[in-house]
């Protein structure tokens, strides 16, 4: 056999260790990345807010007669206030908001009326 195809070749024992040393490390960053995401500090508006508007909006536009059934897209153990605005209206559903709300915003187009359709903001509150 020529020297030529033992190229790129590593022993067994030398690949093992360099697999265990990098395993040894993606594990200690996911422990320490993990233990500094603490349970309180979670967002939870953000992925509410793109709940409320996947239920809102049919092709893009918001239709505030749909606001009741996004209200349900809440998190399970919290409360959620949806505020629709477009043309100087608004639109809410849900509780009034309690202490220590979460609050995520997003603009969107709004259906005012069967071919009227202007700039507006969802905004959710999320609080337990």
């Amino acid at each position: 056999m020529s020297h030529s195809s033992a190229r790129g070749q590593v022993e067994p024992t030398a690949a093992l260790v360099v697999l265990l040393a990098v395993c040894a490390a993606v594990s200690t960053y996911a422990t320490v990345l993990g233990g500094s995401w603490d349970e309180t500090d979670r967002d939870v508006a953000a992925p509410t807010l793109e709940r409320v508007v996947d239920r809102l909006a049919i092709g893009g536009v918001a239709d505030p007669r749909r606001r009741r059934r996004a209200q349900h897209a809440g998190p399970t153990g919290y409360r959620l206030n949806i505020t629709l605005a477009a043309g100087g209206r608004r639109w809410h559903a849900g509780p009034s908001p309690g202490t220590d709300v979460d609050t995520a915003t997003r603009t969107l187009s709004v259906r005012l009326a069967p071919g009227r359709v202007r700039p507006g903001r969802v905004r959710v509150e999320v609080w337990s």
